[in-house]
């Protein structure tokens, strides 16, 4: 066949195909068209390559007869030191030089040091601490002429006082915050006694008798002191902390028929009677003594007694259990909804504070609060939540967004952070929910991360992968989910910031990631059933089968009273 020949069929090909080209044609052609566009453009890398996912923590070479391996974050390899502190240097210190653990102090003295440039240099500014009233008023507190006065004079009253081992009965709040940071300048044992109003008399009296409490800093109109002083004669100090509507009443008064000499005062007395220079400095810190431990309760009623060293590590492990990109920074504005009282919520505030965020505090922040209240008035980027307070949202949610509609625009939401592993973006069709979404703070959408954790031996029922992937997509925000435990300050492990992926298995809950940076993870049980070829601490160990190790870990290492296993990707999920 000459090339006449080919050029004439192909002429005649083409002419057959445009003589019978309609609208149809053109419909079909403009669709595949505009499919393979639409594929191009929207197509994204996934936030995290698969293989990351795929193996999330790191097992030991070898392990102990009767215990499984080691687990460890691939941030705090085998070999390696787990994450202690933050690397403080004083004055004068090398650069090159490794600094210190440090402690609260150093913690607050960072604060007032303010922020610092891409080369390490101070700035000059510093974060923001908000109290929030309402949806209205907020008030802006001076980091020197207010916060660390109320430190200074508050801890000088109570030492001067003889007062050890102060209970701080508050909820969250600047002057919960102050007592705290007093407590450790001052060389005082802080007790975070849980603030719930509606809680018996008996059940402080055996808090305070617990912790073996001789002061007592609480809200006016929370602590029974005509009870409490009759039934724990202990007590030595009161302090009351009295809001704005409550300050015309004498509450220096001490009750007839009390009995005891309890020294009784009010926050607002002890700052107002100081002079205004007074307080305004930090005082010295001796660095061959070590802070006084801090006791907390756990939801079961244990009381737990944490070193400066164990919180210092809790938070170490959350500045580096996180990609550096999605870390708390000067930008954000960190809002604890759960109450100060538990350390997982104190150990993350404090790791905003070091970050140098601002730090929002309200009072309405309790057990179970409601999210879209206790975000009013301000636009949070970051907040840490309860387990129950995140299932109530998304309960209410779900029931509100329940059309064909939206369930269609939800398979494809879902679709993107479960097999793409990305985000998903506001479209015109996810846009028509916008007003049934959960309104976070004044500006929906500023929010970008959400910290929850699961408390172990806790009455709560733990969230599902399913539960986790639709909060994402209500909020617009990444969430971390997080096992804590009483004998760990902050996180035992949690989830992978990037980790969207809803299981298909059997597991009813949520895994909980691999471990962070200040623990170990290992499975142990008494008779020694453990094997090379099971060794993951399955459901018929003993119910002691969970340990954690490390510098975040009271006593060095500790049983979680759980049973868990880790799954094929090397995170951990209970049983």
């Amino acid at each position: 066949m000459g090339f006449d020949d080919l050029m004439l069929k192909l002429d005649e090909a083409v002419t057959g195909l445009l003589g019978q080209w309609d609208a149809t044609s053109t419909a079909i052609v403009g669709a595949l068209i505009a499919f393979v566009a639409y594929q191009i453009i929207t197509t994204r890398d996934p936030d995290a390559h698969p293989m990351l996912l795929a193996r999330q923590a790191q097992a030991s070479p070898v392990r102990k007869e009767g215990e499984s391996a080691v687990f460890r974050s691939h941030s705090a390899p085998h070999g390696m030191p787990l994450n202690s502190g933050l690397n403080v240097k004083d004055p004068g210190d090398s650069k090159w030089s490794r600094g210190r653990d440090g402690d609260l102090r150093d913690i607050w003295r960072i604060v007032m040091a303010g922020r610092r440039d891409k080369d390490g240099v101070a700035t000059g500014e510093t974060g923001d601490l908000l109290t929030v009233l309402g949806s209205e008023q907020i008030i802006k507190h001076n980091l020197v002429a207010d916060v660390t006065r109320q430190i200074n004079l508050i801890g000088q009253h109570i030492k001067q006082n003889g007062g050890k081992n102060v209970a701080i009965y508050l909820p969250n709040s600047i002057e919960f915050l102050a007592a705290l940071f007093a407590c450790s300048f001052y060389d005082l044992t802080a007790i975070l006694v849980p603030y719930h109003q509606d809680d018996p008399v008996d059940k402080l009296i055996s808090l305070l008798q617990k912790s073996g409490a001789d002061t007592v800093i609480a809200a006016v109109g929370s602590f029974p002191f005509d009870v409490i002083s009759k039934s724990y004669p202990a007590l030595k100090q009161l302090i009351w902390v009295v809001d704005e509507g409550s300050k015309h009443m004498d509450w220096n008064e001490v009750p007839k028929g009390t009995g005891g000499p309890v020294n009784v005062s009010t926050w607002q007395d002890i700052i107002q009677d100081a002079a205004t220079t007074a307080g305004s400095d930090l005082p010295l810190v001796d660095r061959t003594s070590e802070a006084k431990n801090v006791v907390a309760f756990w939801p079961t009623g244990e009381m737990v007694e944490y070193t400066n060293a164990n919180i210092i590590a809790g938070v170490a492990g959350q500045l580096t259990s996180i990609p550096t990109t999605q870390r708390i920074t000067p930008e954000d504005l960190f809002l604890p909804i759960d109450s100060l009282s538990t350390m997982y919520p104190l150990v993350l505030t404090l790791s905003a504070l070091y970050s140098n965020a601002s730090v929002a505090l309200n009072s309405v922040a309790s057990f179970s609060p409601d999210i879209v209240l206790a975000t009013q008035g301000i636009a949070p980027t970051v907040i840490v939540a309860s387990a129950e307070t995140l299932a109530k949202t998304h309960s209410e949610t779900a029931a509100k967004m329940n059309s064909s509609l939206y369930q269609a625009v939800h398979w494809f939401q879902t679709r993107a952070l479960v097999q793409q592993g990305v985000m998903p973006i506001a479209t015109v069709f996810s846009r028509m929910f916008d007003s049934l979404r959960p309104i976070i703070g004044t500006t929906p959408g500023k929010l970008r991360l959400i910290f929850v954790s699961e408390p172990v031996g806790a009455p709560s029922t733990p969230l599902s992968a399913e539960t986790l992937s639709d909060l994402r997509i209500y909020t617009g925000a990444r969430t971390i989910y997080s096992l804590t435990s009483a004998k760990v300050a902050g996180a035992v492990t949690q989830t992978g910031l990037y980790d969207y992926r809803v299981d298909e298995g059997t597991d009813k809950y949520s895994h909980f990631g691999a471990p962070v940076t200040s623990v170990e993870i290992f499975f142990k049980d008494k008779t020694h059933k453990t094997t090379d070829a099971n060794a993951a601490g399955e459901a018929r160990v003993s119910p002691l089968s969970i340990y954690a190790r490390g510098p975040a870990v009271v006593g060095g290492e500790a049983s979680l009273g759980v049973e868990g296993k880790t799954k094929a990707d090397c995170t951990l999920a209970l049983v």
